[in-house]
């Protein structure tokens, strides 16, 4: 069975949670378990309802083995919070892995836009061109760059980070508003 957007309620309980954690990100940069897990029991729970069993319950555990498993890579980078790899992977639970690839790259292209904004706006944009540069060479010898830059991780007071649930929301919002441009 070949599925296109999530169906409806699927697509209104996933904005609330997206929404949810959006709001929590911003305002104290942390996303509850409580928001991201509820997430992915919904995601799951309403797939398998909807879609016969069986067949929404693979849709479901493949969004969100796909989209832990990119999350938990970015994680260990040090280049996510734990809170994202947890929202991202409730947001494949409820759409399936070929909308998450779409709500990913819209996701990666909005964090990019408005991360590019903070440089700009902060005037740190010949020490970000830096640090990339310092991260592709520490990725070309194996090693991880947050190690000896502290303000690499993402997790250090001194990282410039932006809130990415608050940006996982705006990229869930922008794909599911444009789902009839971007559905299969």
């Amino acid at each position: 069975m070949v599925f296109s957007l999530p169906a409806p309620v699927l697509q209104m309980v996933l904005l609330a949670v997206v929404l949810l954690a959006g709001f929590y990100d911003v305002r104290s940069r942390r996303i509850p378990n409580w928001v991201s897990l509820s997430g992915i029991v919904l995601g799951i729970g309403l797939n398998s309802f909807l879609y016969g069993g069986a067949p929404g319950l693979t849709l479901a555990l493949k969004g969100l083995g796909l989209a832990f498993g990119v999350y938990l890579v970015l994680y260990a980078l040090h280049a996510m919070g734990a809170g994202d790899v947890k929202l991202m992977a409730a947001v494949g639970s409820f759409v399936g892995w070929r909308d998450w690839l779409g709500i990913f790259l819209i996701t990666a292209l909005v964090g990019g836009i408005l991360a590019l904004m903070v440089v700009l706006m902060r005037k740190r944009f010949r020490k970000t061109v830096v640090n990339i540069g310092y991260i592709l060479g520490e990725m070309a010898h194996a090693r991880a760059a947050h190690l000896s830059r502290e303000e690499l991780d993402v997790r250090s007071p001194y990282s410039m980070g932006l809130p990415h649930g608050a940006v996982i929301a705006v990229g869930t919002v922008f794909f599911l508003a444009t789902g009839a441009l971007l559905a299969h």
